[in-house]
């Protein structure tokens, strides 16, 4: 039978009403034994290391992925390997995550059994309570009664789903109890997308000697010298207390061009309270202000509660790392 548009629509609703149904029931079924495995992993001295076979062992691979990136040292070990030599890897402290929705995959007993021998706990992810690998773990994390979403009922789609939500809620409220970092959480991410956002003005911005500063008398023949040489394309006057006063910029020395412009001092050219931005700001966010003042900003002092330049991050700087 041919599929109309609306038929394959309705197949993908269905899925997905199914799925969210099973989600809602999970939530609605943590208990006292989802915190037990919250505390066992964070209290662990070792490592977490995540096994399944087959569906719930590409769901295993990405919890430890995103345990990992969320401050929990965790790893996946095939439970088929094991067998085979890699038992070596898990050492006597480490915490052993094994899903499996029929609690029943073989490949896991030599797992268990060596969890039992060195006595390393065991959390299982299971989808029957009376299973093996149930009755085998410290602590078990047991999905509701679900529906697959496969016409046939057979197919890993709802029981993956839950067990990937399931990892995904271990790994945040570890990311919470451990009291993990956003500045922590960029030094796992430095790059791709997210790393990209994760950058601050600090990251980027030039500081101490690289900073194009000079005082309020400084005769401008001196100043462009100045702002040649740092190539950044303005000066920032400071007073005498270090306090960033005003700014020149290339712009405004196409503005300000007169003959008698060299003898000037710069305080009589230069533009006052100039556009300044915290270090801890997002890099993404200095660029959004450059872009947005429309006055042809191309760079920012970063200064402290006092006014006083900590550093200087220019358009070029934000481009170069990739934030966009």
């Amino acid at each position: 039978m041919t599929m109309t548009p609306a038929d394959i629509l309705a197949s993908a609703h269905k899925v997905l009403d199914i799925e969210s149904k099973a989600l809602k029931d999970l939530s609605d079924s943590l208990d006292e034994s989802f915190v037990d495995a919250v505390d066992v992993l964070f209290n662990t001295k070792g490592r977490v290391i995540v096994t399944g076979m087959g569906k719930s062992g590409h769901v295993g691979r990405k919890i430890a992925a995103s345990l990992a990136s969320l401050g929990t040292t965790a790893y996946f070990v095939h439970p088929g390997e094991a067998s085979h030599g890699d038992l070596g890897m898990i050492e006597p402290e480490d915490v052993v995550l094994a899903l499996s929705n029929s609690g029943e995959a073989p490949e896991l007993g030599d797992l268990i059994a060596f969890c039992h021998r060195f006595g390393n706990k065991l959390i299982g992810m299971v989808g029957r309570r009376d299973s093996t690998l149930a009755r085998q773990s410290n602590v078990v994390l047991c999905l509701p009664p679900l529906e697959e979403a496969c016409p046939f009922g057979l197919a890993p789609t709802t029981s993956t789903t839950l067990m990937l939500a399931l990892g995904d809620a271990l790994a945040v409220a570890l990311l919470e109890k451990h009291e993990f970092s956003k500045e922590q959480y960029k030094i796992r991410h430095p790059g791709g997308k997210l790393g990209k956002l994760m950058l601050t003005v600090r990251d980027l911005m030039h500081s101490g000697d690289e900073m194009p500063l000079v005082p309020p008398d400084m005769k401008m023949s001196e100043a462009l010298i100045v702002m040649s040489e740092k190539s950044l394309g303005c000066v920032g006057i400071v007073d005498s207390l270090g306090t960033l006063v005003g700014i020149f910029t290339d712009g405004d020395l196409r503005r300000s061009m007169s003959p008698d412009l060299l003898e000037k001092e710069i305080r009589q050219v230069m533009t006052y309270n100039p556009k300044t931005i915290a270090p801890e700001v997002s890099a993404a966010e200095a660029l959004r202000q450059m872009n947005t003042t429309g006055k042809g900003i191309t760079s920012l002092f970063a200064v402290d509660e006092n006014h006083k330049p900590l550093g200087i991050i220019h358009v070029h700087d934000c481009l170069r790392a990739g934030v966009a």
